[in-house]
């Protein structure tokens, strides 16, 4: 605090004057410099969720198969036989824009470690990615970079990547998004939690040293950009996978004693988060010796100590005499380790230099005393100018071919294989559905059962009208799914938003929950954990609302896994929800052609989803269908196009629609409308009667729209009649193309 009053100081570590005010009278003293920066991490909106917790109580999050909920470091989820799924998802937001690299990859290795920390080996990754204009060389830098930080870390610790989602749009200009999500599995019996119980209990650190990286790095997650931003890359941590792999291994191998009590990795706000939560589940206190932290830079101070975000560290509470158990497993693996101080019954954290206390802080201060702000929300002031959109005003296209190779081209449709083929998405031989389908299904080993991954937001639905967008993602997940078979148990979730002291960002923010909480209700997929990442914002442009779904479902036999796309000429293509209907409001169309995110984007029904969810279960199990791929951005005829393009090899596809003359559906608005609840489907035509029957016992619509061909083509009735090879060349290459790469 050299030269600056304990209230300034507090104030540039992002606490207000209320807040310092509230210090004052918790303590009924000054607090020092040290005191300061716990407080002022542990109450930033990264680590206290100040803005939101009072509305994420909105949630649903418990049913029969949660053994975890939201609150520890991850959520754990009943698979059945004796065996747990354990995951999360969190956002390397603000780091990923100032240093891509190590923004993304230390952004995958603390979702690692969220998993591992619980017990469980780590078995999957998933990402959800978000940029500005495709055409920005800035945009092609930090996808370049981003990529490349997820591939490095994720491939390093032999963990696939085996799905995700990568959307562009102006919004993201300057504020991209990197949402990470990892899932692990282990026995019921086997969970590990933060806990740090039983006075007297050594507190142990373990992995990589202590230096100055990331110190602050909580603190900046939660502020505003400005122009200056770039000049925050030290507090951006730089990632070590390989200590990771042998941190994941000890751990492992740790948890097969009965040595542990609690462990907690040090993620945001380093070892103060980690000890103070830990401290604050179990109602206890805790002594740290400053001095016996392993360090790596010399003459650091206790602020720096506690407050640095280096990666690939751990806080074990030990059962007290069987400290050497734990180091003969550490020593083993190579990594650094030291007791660094025990448990007390004081309920406060105390730190010692020496003899001297440097820091004396009440833990339920730090942790749960935080502010808890209700926040004044506001309905935007745009959404008067938008949703005005009369469609029928929009001039039609004359070359629908070439409005149709655009959107097929297009960075947020085209295939992504320029990103995932840098993901070693096959290590560990568990992978059955990777990148490119509807979801991502890893296989069990010695058992029948998979499980299955999804993430999916529209933001500009959700600019349009939160709430319905945010019903959409979660009913997207679902489908996607079922598409393949799978039965959805359980959401984790990011939710990405602006600067919540802005009543209209307020807004948003709530009527996001309440519309995932309507929606995970009806489908029964409690949230049991998630992260909340707010103020990105950059020169007072925020980004669209971005409530990032990640879903996890589970399939009883992976014989019966339905893939996205067409198998054999001569099957029928059938559409499943009913009629498409002129709704392009917030379409990538509308976007493509016309430059315009505006009109009312698709309206949800969640009793008409879960309908088709089920039914499309019920066809899986029964292998009633070869084929099913749900209809979302693009519309029918981006669809329809994706269905032909069958790793094995391209088929075509001749489709008859319902009469659109009839319907009074111009030929754009039908091929590309985003209507929700459809999905695209093929079977042998001997199951015709079949699936019919199966979908009149769901009250789902079913039509026949055509048949699977082995010609190179591709025609929709009388509106598009072309090469199926020339559609699959503008997907396949979009993406590079758009942004100016090199092949990966």
């Amino acid at each position: 605090m050299k030269n600056k009053s304990p209230l300034q100081f507090a104030i540039d570590h992002g606490l207000t004057e209320n807040e310092y005010q509230k210090i004052l009278e918790t303590l009924a003293r000054e607090p020092n410099s040290t005191e300061i920066g716990i407080l002022g991490a542990m109450w930033s909106e990264h680590c206290s969720y100040k803005s939101s917790k009072v509305h994420l109580k909105k949630f649903p999050t418990t049913g029969k198969h949660i053994i975890q909920g939201p609150g520890e470091n991850a959520g754990v989820v009943d698979i059945g036989d004796g065996y747990c799924v354990i995951f999360k998802m969190e956002s390397h937001n603000h780091p990923s824009f100032i240093e891509p690299y190590q923004g993304a990859a230390t952004g995958v290795g603390g979702i690692l470690r969220d998993i591992f920390t619980m017990g469980a080996r780590p078995v999957a990754l998933l990402n959800s990615l978000r940029f500005g204009n495709s055409h920005l060389q800035k945009t092609k830098f930090l996808v370049e970079g981003v990529v490349s930080g997820i591939a490095g870390y994720g491939n390093c610790m032999g963990i696939p990547t085996i799905g995700g989602e990568i959307y562009f749009d102006d919004c993201y200009n300057g504020n991209p998004l990197v949402n990470a999500f990892a899932l692990g599995v282990t026995k019921t019996d086997s969970v590990f939690r933060g806990y740090a119980s039983g006075k007297g209990n050594p507190v142990m650190y373990v992995g990589s040293k202590t230096g100055r990286d990331g110190i602050q790095g909580a603190i900046m997650a939660s502020d505003t950009f400005t122009e200056g931003t770039e000049e925050k890359r030290p507090a951006v941590q730089v990632g070590d996978p390989f200590t990771e792999k042998l941190l994941l291994e000890a751990c492992l191998e740790l948890f097969k004693t009965d040595c542990v009590v609690g462990i907690q990795d040090m993620g945001a706000a380093g070892l103060t988060s980690s000890s103070t939560e830990m401290a604050d589940r179990a109602g206890t206190g805790l002594e740290i010796e400053i001095d016996k932290v392993p360090r790596r830079e010399e003459n650091m101070t206790p602020y720096e100590i506690l407050l640095s975000e280096s990666q690939e560290r751990m806080l074990v509470v030990l059962e007290e005499g069987k400290e050497s158990t734990a180091q003969d497993i550490f020593s083993k693996w190579g990594l650094d380790f030291s007791i660094i101080g025990k448990v007390t019954s004081s309920g406060k954290l105390t730190v010692l230099e020496g003899q001297e206390k440097v820091a004396d802080l009440p833990v339920n201060l730090i942790t749960s005393g935080a502010p808890a702000y209700d926040r004044p929300a506001k309905k935007p002031e745009y959404l008067k100018k938008i949703k005005r959109l009369n469609q029928e005003d929009l001039p039609e296209p004359t070359d629908i071919k070439r409005v149709f190779l655009e959107i097929m081209s297009s960075p947020t449709v085209a295939s992504k294989r320029w990103v995932y083929e840098q993901y070693d998405y096959m290590v560990r031989t568990d992978t059955v559905l990777g990148p490119g389908a509807d979801c991502a299904i890893i296989r069990l080993k010695g058992m029948n059962k998979g499980i299955a991954m999804t993430s999916n937001v529209n933001s500009r639905y959700c600019y349009l009208n939160p709430r319905e967008g945010s019903k959409i993602a979660v009913a997207e997940s679902v489908r996607n799914l079922a598409c393949s078979g799978a039965s959805p148990i359980a959401i984790t979730d990011c939710l990405n938003f602006g600067n919540p002291e802005n009543p209209e960002i307020m807004w948003q923010f709530i009527e996001c929950i309440e519309g995932m909480s309507e929606a995970a209700k009806i489908f029964n997929t409690p949230v049991v954990s998630g992260n909340v990442s707010l103020y990105n914002e950059t020169e007072a442009t925020a980004i669209f609302p971005t409530p990032t779904v990640a879903m996890v479902g589970l399939i009883d036999y992976t014989d019966k896994i339905v893939t996205s796309w067409f198998q054999d000429p001569g099957d029928l293509v059938i559409l499943l929800g009913g009629a498409i209907e002129e709704e392009v409001g917030g379409s990538e169309y509308l976007k493509i052609e016309h430059e315009l995110i505006d009109g009312i984007p698709p309206l949800i029904d969640l009793n008409k989803e879960k309908r088709l969810a089920e039914m499309l279960i019920a066809c899986a199990s029964q292998s009633i269908i070869k084929s099913a791929h749900d209809i979302s951005e693009g519309g029918f005829a981006v669809a329809l196009a994706e269905c032909c393009f069958n790793p094995s090899g391209i088929v075509g596809a001749l489709v008859e629609t319902p009469d659109i003359n009839e319907n009074s559906l111009r030929s754009d608005l039908f091929l590309f409308s985003e209507t929700q609840s459809r999905v695209i489907a093929s079977i042998n035509k001997n199951n015709w009667e079949k699936i019919k029957e199966i979908a009149d016992n769901y009250s789902v619509p079913v039509m026949c729209a055509g048949v699977v061909v082995n010609d190179d083509r591709f025609c929709v009735k009388d509106l598009i009649d072309m090469k199926i090879s020339a559609v699959h060349d503008a997907w396949y290459g979009g993406f590079q193309k758009s942004l100016s790469l090199t092949e990966g």
